[in-house]
């Protein structure tokens, strides 16, 4: 039996070809059609279509779907994106006269796509009204706003000395296994109720990676606000080069329509290396360590996009998190300068550090934030930077004592503060901190409240000031004064602690 939905899906269906067939009009047409010359390793060679241009879209007879990648005299250059069991050499090929586009919009929260918008989760495909396009101009000059709006990660070496903006572009950069993919999850769940809607691209990962993904997201809550954009390890290239734009793509709806978004890339180093590989087998000329010369643009222009809109565009923003991963900490390599050009700071967490134990392993001497600054709360700022100014001379008084000498009573002071300040700043993962307890501890450390401690009863104080802020009704716009009383009254130490 037919139900109700069927029958009005076949009766407004009807209803088109009735208008079709009212309104079409006897005439001459022309079509161009291809042939597939030659096909492997998702890149194929096709004759014909002389009127193609670089990034149209290719409609196979088998029903295979492809962009045009390269153009050459005699033949076309073309990256699959969907490819059947079918596609042989002699396929025809039409152009679709449309650009590639994925489906937008609030029906894709909670859910794990395909960089074509294709449902990867078991669940039906999401509903939706509006495409957005893969390839998009930045938004100009004029429809710019300064960053000034704190976006708040929850790790506290961060939103402390690396403080982030929304609309800003901050690169995670290190080795493999230091924990970059680790900063980006807790970011994505330290967003919960804050309205900040989220993306998570995985390019080139492994099942494994993109299950746990997933699945840390869902089990914190995190999935409810963020949509998963996956193009795994044995996807097509195509898929995974077009994959952090088809991210972009949605974060950039939701910014125009006046919301704060974050992206996660994870990771570009991959792209870049898919990119590498289909230019290779397209015949383009290699560049520096082989990538091709406009590695450079397509990076670019992918993360230009990401911005803060005045209010006569919406006031949205789009704050992007690119991952890349260096090869022994070697920061001067291709991929890692060309991106850390075009953020506006960078992240980088150190293999030594990570196996010293200090975790998150982020080396604040190596790392910087040009403009997040601007947007960190006025006194959070003031706190950090006197704490700050501490931790880098302990780091150097460290280095210095290294070498035997006795020191002077006022810098071993100073080093047992730095070594306190050290084991304040390590953070399990997926515990974020509210911006008040890091208000609230930055003051702390900056009265000496901790000073009568030694390292390791570090982790039971900060324990306890935590569940304190939590049950106050103290904020960050509250009076330092207050601020101080209160502190002054929970970290008085007791008679274990002075023992």
């Amino acid at each position: 039996m037919i139900s109700e939905a069927d029958w009005y899906a076949d009766s407004k269906l009807l209803q088109r070809q009735q208008e079709w067939l009212e309104n079409y009009q006897p005439g001459l047409r022309v079509a161009e059609q291809g042939i597939v010359v030659s096909i492997g390793d998702g890149i194929c060679w096709i004759k014909g279509l002389p009127s193609a241009a670089i990034d149209d879209i290719l409609i196979f007879a088998d029903g295979s779907r492809a962009i045009v990648f390269d153009l050459n005299r005699e033949q076309i250059g073309a990256v699959l994106l969907y490819e059947t069991e079918a596609l042989t050499a002699g396929t025809l090929v039409y152009l679709a006269r449309y650009s590639l586009s994925v489906p937008v919009g609030d029906s894709f929260l909670g859910r794990v796509i395909d960089p074509l918008g294709e449902p990867l989760d078991g669940l039906s495909r999401p509903s939706h009204v509006v495409r957005g396009n893969l390839e998009q101009p930045s938004p100009p000059i004029i429809a710019r706003e300064f960053v000034h709006k704190p976006l708040y990660t929850g790790i506290k070496i961060i939103d402390s000395m690396i403080p982030l903006g929304k609309g800003q572009r901050q690169l995670l950069i290190g080795d493999e296994s230091t924990g970059r993919s680790s900063l980006a999850i807790d970011t994505v769940i330290n967003q919960k109720d804050k309205n900040v809607l989220c993306v998570y691209v995985l390019i080139g990962q492994k099942r494994t990676t993109v299950v746990n993904t997933i699945d840390t997201l869902h089990r914190h809550g995190a999935l409810d606000y963020t949509v998963c954009v996956v193009a795994e390890a044995s996807a097509l290239p195509g898929l995974q080069y077009i994959a952090p734009f088809a991210g972009c793509a949605i974060a950039d709806y939701w910014m125009k329509q006046g919301h704060d978004t974050l992206i996660v890339y994870d990771d570009l180093a991959t792209h870049a290396k898919t990119y590498r590989e289909l230019s290779l087998l397209l015949r383009r000329p290699p560049g520096r360590e082989a990538f091709p010369g406009d590695i450079f643009f397509v990076h670019s222009r992918l993360l230009e996009r990401s911005t803060q809109l005045n209010a006569a565009h919406g006031g949205g923003s789009m704050t992007a998190l690119p991952i890349v991963e260096t090869q022994q900490g070697e920061i001067a390599a291709y991929i890692p300068t060309n991106l850390i050009s075009i953020t506006d700071g960078q992240v980088y967490l150190d293999s030594n550090l990570f196996v010293s134990g200090f975790r998150p392993a982020i080396d604040i001497s190596k790392s910087v934030s040009r403009i997040g600054g601007k947007a960190q709360h006025t006194a959070i700022r003031d706190q950090a930077d006197r704490m700050k100014l501490d931790y880098l001379q302990f780091l150097e008084l460290e280095n210095f004592s290294r070498f035997g000498q006795k020191l002077e009573a006022s810098m071993e002071a100073k080093i047992k503060r730095g070594r306190l300040l050290r084991e304040i700043l390590k953070q399990d993962r997926l515990m974020p901190a509210s911006s008040a307890f890091q208000l609230a501890w930055l003051i702390a450390y900056n009265n000496g409240l901790f000073d009568p401690l030694k390292p390791s009863q570090i982790d039971e104080q900060m324990e306890r000031l935590q569940i304190a802020v939590d049950e106050s009704v103290l904020s960050l716009n509250s009076d330092l004064e207050q601020w101080r009383r209160f502190l002054a009254d929970v970290l008085t130490p007791n008679e274990d602690d002075a023992s």
